[in-house]
């Protein structure tokens, strides 16, 4: 067996006596008020704001280019509102919820009621991609349902990491929210602990281990994965509207997004106007791309070689790459990881672009002749994180919605379901499972506490339940024992 490097065995022991010491401070706090939940969001979103810059600059750095003002807009903002949004609805979310009683004890006095309590000491894996957005979004429930956290960020972002672990303990104390680091070993210590709840977004393939670390504690698991989200453009679609919004979703984050439209279904008469469409679209986004600061490069050298790997795989099983180059850059020799838009027509299912999630600036398409195909061929692979559909045609986007199943649905446009705090965001099967934002997140770390206030009255008696039995209970049974 391989002995563990000593740096790994110290970061799994801080974790445990961090987890200790959180949950002893809960144990000590409950119940949690609610002026204290709203203060703990509240320090987080000073935290945010304070530190925005640092971060846009960071996240910069660990990307080796990420735009100042995407990383602004959507991770620092994303997460200011979700923080924003829970602080002034915690009160409310945190009330007692009164429940109906079963005939006739309502009339006898009796009450129900439910009672949102923590659940404890949440864990919080954040994925690299939006490491921010994706660590205080869901902290935003789990601080407004009462509960004290623990963040691991991923190792591909160290500097923003480096950051976050400067400046939490300035808002923080230890037993209230800590941050940690490390690679994978760390990742697999921290999943194993035995946290109250455990929420991790990534692929698909680490959310199973989670599931599985997670299994030898019980610990309820929300897991936000990912997959093939696909966008079907309908014959009523407006192409040139539709492919600029799928241009923008794609392009965004250079395409390193969960929900990203990851491949088009469309009319097969309408492929060469989607085509124009998309690249006159990326080009008013983006004239040019090598060095436009407003457009981010892939991650790492890896993911950089593993999407050009899949691209040239895509080629040399018979499709046709078209490389939307705006400004005619070259590319290959930047010693950079910026890469543009590729559309990959003629797409088949033994290309590896068809078969795992891209996560990058790569978009297959694929050509339908009626809408069933199109739902046929969503159906046939595993349950998308999104779907999106484009078009005015109101029966067909129905029918779109009735008979597909999908974590979540973005009509004429993609991704933005995911930016609503009133809506659910999670995925299903393959994709996820559990939900968080707004309510639903506080919900799913708040442990529903079933509570039964029997009146001073013998109901028992009264309603025929308590021995011996006779008239009543006949009376109850008869009462009930009915189709």
């Amino acid at each position: 067996m391989r002995n563990e490097p000593e740096g790994d065995t110290v970061m799994a022991d801080r974790m445990a006596a961090v987890l200790a010491a959180q949950r002893a401070a809960i144990m000590a706090e409950l119940p949690v008020p609610v002026a204290v939940r709203r203060d703990r969001l509240q320090r987080a979103v000073a935290l945010l704001v304070d530190q925005a810059e640092p971060i846009a600059v960071a996240l910069s750095d660990d990307f080796g280019h990420r735009s100042r003002e995407q990383t602004l807009l959507t991770d620092v903002l994303g997460a200011i509102r979700a923080l924003k949004h829970a602080a002034r609805h915690a009160a409310r979310w945190a009330r007692p919820e009164r429940r109906r009683l079963d005939f006739p004890l309502g009339l006898l006095g009796a009450r129900a009621w439910v009672a949102w309590q923590p659940k404890g000491v949440v864990g919080i894996i954040a994925p690299w991609n939006f490491p921010i957005q994706l660590a205080f979004a869901p902290l935003a429930g789990a601080f407004a349902a009462g509960n004290r956290a623990m963040l691991k960020m991923s190792e591909y972002v160290p500097a923003t990491t480096a950051l976050l672990e400067q400046a939490v303990p300035r808002y923080f104390a230890e037993d209230e929210l800590t941050v940690f680091g490390g690679g994978p070993e760390a990742g697999q210590a921290f999943a194993a602990l035995p946290f109250d709840h455990l929420l991790f977004t990534g692929a698909t393939g680490i959310g199973r281990h989670i599931l599985h670390a997670a299994a030898d504690n019980l610990t309820p698991v929300t897991l936000e994965l990912g997959g093939k989200s696909p966008a079907i453009i309908g014959r009523s679609a407006d192409i040139a509207r539709a492919a600029e919004r799928i241009a923008m979703g794609k392009l965004l984050n250079a395409g390193q997004i969960c929900l990203a439209p990851d491949y088009l279904l469309v009319p097969e008469e309408g492929e060469d106007a989607v085509v124009a469409g998309l690249a006159a679209a990326a080009a008013r986004l983006y004239p040019t791309m090598r060095a436009n600061p407003d457009y981010t490069a892939v991650v790492n050298s890896r993911h950089f070689d593993r999407l050009n790997n899949w691209v040239a795989d895509a080629r040399e099983k018979g499709a046709t790459v078209e490389v939307i180059n705006p400004a005619g850059k070259d590319f290959a020799g930047s010693n950079g990881t910026r890469m543009p838009l590729h559309i990959i027509r003629g797409a088949t299912d033994e290309m590896t672009v068809m078969q795992q999630e891209i996560f990058g600036p790569v978009l297959p398409i694929r050509r339908y002749r009626a809408i069933d195909d199109a739902i046929a061929e969503v159906n046939a692979r595993p349950r998308p994180l999104g779907l999106y559909y484009f078009g005015e045609d109101a029966g067909e986007q129905q029918t779109v919605l009735d008979r597909t199943i999908s974590g979540g649905v973005t009509l004429n446009d993609v991704i933005f379901h995911t930016a609503m705090e009133d809506l659910p965001f999670g995925g299903i099967g393959p994709s996820g499972m559990g939900s968080y934002h707004g309510i639903d997140g506080f919900r799913t770390f708040s442990h529903a506490k079933a509570v039964y206030r029997q009146p001073r009255l013998d109901v028992a008696k009264l309603a025929g339940f308590k021995p011996p039995y006779g008239a009543a209970t006949r009376r109850a049974i008869a009462r009930e024992l009915k189709r």
